[in-house]
């Protein structure tokens, strides 16, 4: 199963620090960010973060990610203009 998140994370070190603590809470998850074009303000301008694994619980992962200010959410098709 694979889940993808658009985030607001802009920094590599920020990046980092968020796949610690989130691989520290699910160490059964493969998780990786694509740091993205942020000429647009959130959600059209945004990171990508990828998660895999047999069983995902993106509503936690959300809320841990929102504790530390991070705003995201499941990716859908969107249209930016």
């Amino acid at each position: 199963m694979v889940e993808v998140l658009i985030t607001n994370v802009k920094s590599e070190i920020l990046a980092t620090e968020i796949l610690e603590f989130l691989e520290n809470k699910h160490p059964n998850l493969r998780m990786n960010f694509d740091l993205e074009d942020f000429n647009k303000p959130y959600p059209c301008g945004h990171s990508i973060l990828r998660i895999e694994g047999k069983s995902i619980a993106i509503h936690t992962i959300e809320l841990q990610l929102k504790s530390k200010g991070i705003k995201c959410r499941v990716l859908e098709d969107t249209i930016c203009t």
